[in-house]
This record gives structure tokens, C-alpha cells and sequence, in this order.
């Protein structure tokens, strides 16, 4: 069991880790909305903050907002910790639960450090333009991914009623 349990722990700390050097890179390299094309037309590198939530939500709400939002994520985070050690998910499930902490401990530390998350990624087409979001972003919709394909396949034994 320590040895799997490290292994979900490693890839905690490796998501933590990826996003804030990633971040880091950025504000030590680009000014706030300097865009800088990395595939023409697709990616484009941009540095923006957002004090709101996933697409800004909440984003001018007065302040109040960073607190509920470190709030959740860390009531997310002791949940999902919870439900790894407790075995309350099979691989999948695991694997996902521990990117979604990673990614959200690295935007909380955003939040504690510049009052506000950093985003630098940018994708379009044309006309149509994705959200700004970063590494942390990222994990936290591929884990989710990952819990609910695991929904899917992963039933726990519980007792009849």
C-alpha cells in the first residue's frame, strides 16, 4: 500500500512542481499581455491573470472570491486525498484524483503568492479563441476525465440493504 500511495504522492508533487516552474518561466519571461505565436494560427503564448474561476467566472467579483475558491479546492483536495488512501477508486480513478490535487494546489499557491492564477496558453482558430489557462488547468480536466471514465468501470463491492 506505501508503495502505490507514493506513487499517487509523486505525481502530485510532479504536477505541482510541472505548473509552477511552468509559470514561472512566463512571468519571468513575458509582460502582462504579451502574446508571442508558437504555432501560428493555434498556440499562442500569453500572459494574463485570471481572479475568477474556470473563463473568469466570478473574476470581478471585489476580492471575496479567492478565498471561496481556495476554500473549495482544498475541501476537493482532502476529499479526493481521502478517497486514494481509503482506496475509494481503482487505478484510473487514482491517477485522476492526483492530477485534480496537483492542479488545484498550484493554483491555490497562485492565489496565496499573486492574489490571482497565471495563464499563459492560448488556442485558436480564426476567429474563435479558447480561454487563457495553464499546466494546472490542464491536469484538472484530465483527471476529471479520468474519474469519470473510471465511473464507468470501477464499481466498488458495497453491501446489500
Amino acid at each position: 500500500m506505501g508503495k502505490k500511495l507514493f506513487i499517487y504522492g509523486l505525481i502530485i508533487a510532479l504536477s505541482i512542481i510541472a505548473d509552477q516552474l511552468s509559470k514561472n518561466l512566463i512571468l519571468q519571461h513575458m509582460q502582462y499581455m504579451q502574446r508571442t505565436a508558437v504555432i501560428p494560427g493555434f498556440f499562442d503564448l500569453i500572459l494574463v491573470y485570471n481572479t475568477g474561476a474556470a473563463f473568469s467566472f466570478l473574476a470581478d467579483a471585489g476580492g471575496w472570491q479567492k478565498f471561496l475558491f481556495m476554500g473549495l479546492a482544498l475541501i476537493i483536495c482532502v476529499y479526493l486525498l481521502k478517497e486514494i488512501i481509503c482506496d475509494g477508486f481503482g487505478t484510473v480513478g487514482k491517477f485522476g484524483a492526483a492530477m485534480i490535487v496537483g492542479g488545484a494546489v498550484g493554483n491555490v499557491i497562485d492565489r496565496l503568492i499573486h492574489g490571482h492564477v497565471v495563464d499563459f496558453i492560448l488556442l485558436y482558430y480564426h476567429n474563435w479563441f479558447y480561454p487563457a489557462f495553464n499546466i494546472a488547468d490542464s491536469l484538472i480536466c484530465v483527471g476529471a476525465v479520468l474519474l469519470v471514465l473510471e465511473s464507468f468501470f470501477h464499481r466498488k463491492n458495497k453491501p446489500s440493504a
